[in-house]
C-alpha cells in the first residue's frame, strides 16, 4: 500500500509540472474508500487550473475519476481506491448503532468509516433535497432514510406520507404502522393530500403542537411539479417554508434540479441537501445551493455530499435490498421493533396506533390527529 501510494503521489506531481503547475503532495488520509491527498500549490498556481486538470488527474492515477475540493491554505485530491469495501449494508449499520434519537435517518458510512446520522428535527435540517441523475442512487438513498427512521422512531411519534408518481420506488412500505396512507401514484391525489396537509399545518400553528412528526417523501419531485402546476407548487411550498415549527418535514428526490422546475421558494427552503453524481458543474451547484461541489466527479451508485450550510461531507449511502426492505416492513407490521431503542420509546408513549388510522380522502385532518 506504501509503495502505491509513493507512486500516486509521484505521478500527482509529475501530472501538475507537465501543466507548468508546481504543486507539492504533502501527506494524506487513507480511508475505507478512498485516499485523499494533501496538495499545496506553489506561488502564483490558480486553483481553477489545478481543477481542470482532474481528467488528466484521474487517467495518470488508474482511477474512474477523481475529485479536488479546497482545504483551508490546500486542496484535497480525492482518489477512490480500487480496493475499497463493497456496499454498505444499511441493516447492519443501522443495528449496529447504539438507540439512535427519534427522528434519525442513517445515511451510510462517511470518507473515515463513520456512521452518518441525519435528525430531520433538527433546525439545520428540517427538509431536504435529493439530486442527482439516474444510477445515482437517489431514489435508493429514499428508500434507506424512510427504513432507517421507521426502525428509530415509533409510529406513536412519526407518520408518513410517501409520495410515488411512478409506483415502484415506496409500494413495499405500504404495510407500515407509520404510514398515514398507501403509497400514492396519481398526481391529483397527492395534490389532495398535500393541500390538506397545509390545512393540517395551519391546525398545528394554532395549538402549538409539532408531534407527531410528519416526513413527506417525494419521488420524481420535479415530474410533481410540472404536471400538479401552479397548485402543486404553492401547496409544496408552504410546506416547507412554514412546517419545521409545526413538526412537518419534506424530502424530495429530483434529478432535475434546475431553478425553472422547482421554483426559488421552493429551492430557498431546502436547507439540507443530499447530491449525488450530476451531469455537470452547473447542476451541482443547483442541487448543493453552492458551488465548488465537484458533484459532476462523484462515482455515482450511492457516492453522495451532504451539504447544510455551505459545509460539505462526502459519504457512501446506505443499501437496503428489497429482501431488507420486506424484513422491516414485516417486523414493524407484527409488532417487533428491529431496534431495541425502539422498545423503550413506545412503553414510554402511547397505545400502538393501528391502520385505522389511515382513511381515505376527505377526512385528512381526522387521519393524522393523535
Amino acid at each position: 500500500m506504501r509503495e502505491l501510494l509513493d507512486y500516486q503521489a509521484d505521478q500527482i506531481e509529475r501530472v501538475c509540472l507537465n501543466h507548468r503547475l508546481p504543486v507539492r503532495v504533502a501527506g494524506g488520509t487513507v480511508t475505507p474508500r478512498l485516499v485523499q491527498f494533501r496538495l499545496c500549490p506553489g506561488p502564483g498556481v490558480k486553483l481553477s487550473r489545478l481543477q481542470a486538470l482532474a481528467e488528466d488527474l484521474a487517467l495518470a492515477l488508474g482511477a474512474p475519476s477523481c475529485r479536488l475540493q479546497r482545504q483551508a491554505d490546500a486542496m484535497a485530491l480525492e482518489v477512490p481506491r480500487a480496493d475499497s469495501l463493497g456496499t454498505v449494508r444499511l441493516l447492519s449499520l443501522t443495528r449496529g448503532l447504539s438507540s439512535p434519537p427519534p427522528f434519525t435517518a442513517t445515511l451510510g458510512l462517511e470518507r473515515q468509516g463513520k456512521p452518518l446520522l441525519l435528525r430531520l428535527s433538527s433546525p439545520e435540517v428540517a427538509h431536504v433535497l435529493i439530486a442527482g441523475t439516474t444510477g445515482s442512487g437517489k431514489t435508493e438513498l429514499a428508500r434507506s432514510m424512510i427504513i432507517s427512521l421507521v426502525m428509530s422512531t415509533p409510529p406513536e411519534r412519526l407518520r408518513l406520507l410517501l409520495v410515488d408518481p411512478k409506483g415502484r420506488a415506496f409500494r413495499a412500505f405500504d404495510p407500515l404502522p407509520h404510514l398515514v396512507c398507501p403509497a400514492i401514484a396519481d398526481v391529483a391525489a397527492a395534490q389532495a393530500r398535500l393541500e390538506g396537509l397545509v390545512a393540517e399545518m395551519e391546525r398545528r400553528d394554532r395549538l402549538g403542537i409539532s408531534e407527531p412528526r410528519l416526513v413527506v417523501f417525494l419521488d420524481e419531485l420535479a415530474d410533481l411539479l410540472l404536471v400538479g402546476g401552479k397548485a402543486m407548487e404553492n401547496a409544496l411550498a408552504r410546506l416547507v417554508a412554514r412546517g419545521r415549527e409545526c413538526g412537518v418535514h419534506v424530502v424530495g428526490c429530483t434529478q432535475r434540479p434546475s431553478a425553472g422546475v422547482l421554483g426559488g421558494l421552493v429551492r430557498a427552503n431546502f436547507p439540507c441537501r443530499l447530491v449525488g453524481k450530476v451531469a455537470s458543474v452547473e447542476d451541482g451547484r443547483i442541487a448543493a445551493g453552492v458551488g465548488g461541489t465537484s458533484a459532476e466527479r462523484l462515482a455515482g451508485r450511492g457516492d453522495f455530499l451532504l451539504v447544510v450550510r455551505g459545509e460539505m461531507r462526502r459519504f457512501q449511502a446506505g443499501y437496503a435490498s428489497a429482501a431488507d426492505v420486506r424484513q422491516v416492513v414485516a417486523e414493524l407490521a407484527e409488532g417487533r421493533w428491529p431496534v431495541a431503542g425502539m422498545v423503550s420509546q413506545r412503553a414510554a408513549g402511547t397505545k400502538a396506533t393501528t391502520k385505522a388510522l389511515s382513511p381515505p380522502l376527505p377526512g385528512f385532518l381526522r387521519l393524522i390527529k393523535m
